[in-house]
């Protein structure tokens, strides 16, 4: 298997911004936002992350093409807060549903990996919703260790 990552192109940006932000709504939704807090908090936290409406070097988005040129999925990386500069993050890392279950999602996160070493990177974090038992399976199987855990109990009935 031979995937690479591209930079995704300046016009392919608001479609991938925008696909990017109803998926984190979505898994928002999942966590128990109400769809409205959820769209208003997924777009806020995108728009803070590209506040110009493009990428940087230290805030990219990769297309994962395969050998054919396909694109197979994606990539969100970006490096750490002042403080933590060298402690890259994996905001976002998608394998398209029909190319799932064929070892593109591991590649990927070791060619994030590497991109992250190429421009400093000492470490690489990463978030991941607990229902997600897939993405944690895949995670733990490179290496990544769980360092905190939010919980959280609704306190509303259901109705």
């Amino acid at each position: 298997m031979t995937l690479r990552l591209s930079p995704l192109s300046p016009d392919r940006f608001p479609q991938w911004f925008a696909r990017s932000c109803s998926e984190y709504e979505a898994d928002l939704v999942a966590t128990g936002e109400t769809p409205e807090d959820a769209r208003r908090h997924a777009q806020l936290s995108l728009e803070s992350a590209f506040p110009t409406g493009s990428q940087t070097a230290g805030n990219a988005v990769f297309d994962v093409l395969d050998g054919d040129d396909v694109a197979v999925g994606y990539v969100w990386v970006r490096s750490g807060p002042p403080e933590e500069p060298h402690e890259w993050w994996i905001y976002d890392i998608v394998v398209e549903p029909g190319h799932r279950g064929k070892g593109f999602g591991r590649a990927t996160m070791l060619l994030a990996e590497d991109y992250a070493r190429s421009q400093g990177a000492t470490a690489m974090r990463l978030s991941v919703f607990g229902f997600n038992a897939t993405a944690r399976g895949l995670y733990e199987s490179l290496g990544y260790e769980t360092v905190t855990l939010k919980m959280k109990k609704s306190l509303v009935p259901d109705h």
